[in-house]
């Protein structure tokens, strides 16, 4: 089922986008996912304006999103049988497949390499747009490089004033990017982990016996160790030593019931649910990174399921508070 938008956009308000990505420029919009920063993927031009904006470095490769599955075939070279299956099951929705790129597909796009992520959004906005354009869009978060992920127009406008074209569909029903998978000769590897888990995936291709595990960054977006960052410090518990005064802090719990001592405190599911707690996360960390507070507490969720996508995010955006390093721009 294709998901709607919260709020309504209007067929004209469609047409508009879709022209403004047609004439070589960005473009704002919802997913199911986070919001996109959208460009015609086939115009090296337009592409560029999107590292422009987030101020993302060139080894740093996009997703290219499609609205049906013939497009596959035009934008990468070979699409074996593992790839339509697994298309054919989680398309539309929140997976990006990795496959040899066809020549229609700029350099930039991939950051030079010689494989394309492609993904077919389960939301009606995106597909009408990608429609209505004509053309594939690429699409990287719609915020800063290395900064918190945006789940609706409000954050993308807090972090991306110069954007003009946003398309306000609310809030994103997943929250968390999507997982990226990459096929190998035995089998699949996770690049990036998010709604659709290692077991959904093994119900229909299996799992890679371990080689390239361990991918470099470049391999994927969302691999650096540094990303989806606020501005405040962030301690997860039990990982990183808290200091003893909270007055002064937040506290994001999950099962914690008994707490004192913090200034502010949000909780990602008052149900303990993972799927919830995922389509929070961003929003809260956003909410508290405009709080007058010094710092945020997390407490860690069970590594099972989209659990494990939510942690990788929380050790993310954890990473360079305890690792003194800077953010990398280019």
């Amino acid at each position: 089922m294709i998901r709607k938008p919260e709020k309504t956009i209007s067929i004209q308000e469609i047409e508009a986008a879709s022209q403004i990505i047609r004439s070589g420029g960005l473009v704002a919009f919802p997913t199911e996912t986070v919001y996109g920063l959208g460009a015609n993927a086939l115009d090296a031009k337009a592409v560029a304006q999107i590292f422009v904006v987030k101020e993302r470095p060139a080894f740093d490769p996009l997703i290219v999103h499609i609205c049906q599955l013939n497009d596959l075939f035009n934008l990468c070279k070979e699409v074996d049988d593992r790839a339509l299956i697994l298309a054919n099951v989680f398309w539309p929705g929140p997976l990006t497949i990795i496959l040899p790129k066809s020549d229609l597909i700029p350099s930039l796009v991939t950051s030079g390499l010689p494989d394309v992520a492609v993904r077919m959004p389960n939301h009606e906005v995106a597909l009408k747009l990608i429609e209505a354009a004509g053309c594939p869009i690429a699409a990287p978060s719609a915020n800063k490089f290395g900064k918190l992920s945006p789940t609706n127009a409000v954050h993308v406008r807090k972090q991306l004033p110069e954007v003009n074209c946003i398309l306000d569909g609310g809030n994103c029903s997943v929250g968390l990017e999507s997982t990226v998978v990459k096929l190998n000769d035995d089998g699949f590897v996770i690049l990036r982990h998010g709604a659709i888990t290692e077991s959904m995936l093994l119900q229909y291709v299996p799992k890679s016996s371990g080689k390239n595990i361990n991918p470099l960054p470049e391999a994927s977006p969302g691999l650096m160790k540094s990303h989806y960052s606020p501005e405040k410090r962030v301690y997860i518990i039990g990982e990183h030593t808290i200091p003893e005064d909270t007055s002064d802090a937040a506290l994001v719990n999950f099962h914690l019931s008994h707490y004192q001592g913090f200034k502010i405190v949000e909780n990602l599911s008052k149900d303990g649910d993972l799927m919830e707690a995922a389509e929070n996360l961003f929003q809260i960390l956003h909410q508290l990174e405009d709080q007058d507070i010094s710092f945020l507490v997390v407490e860690p969720v069970p590594e099972i399921g989209i659990g494990i996508a939510i942690m990788d995010r929380l050790r993310k955006a954890a990473f360079r508070f305890h690792n003194d390093i800077e953010m990398i721009k280019e």
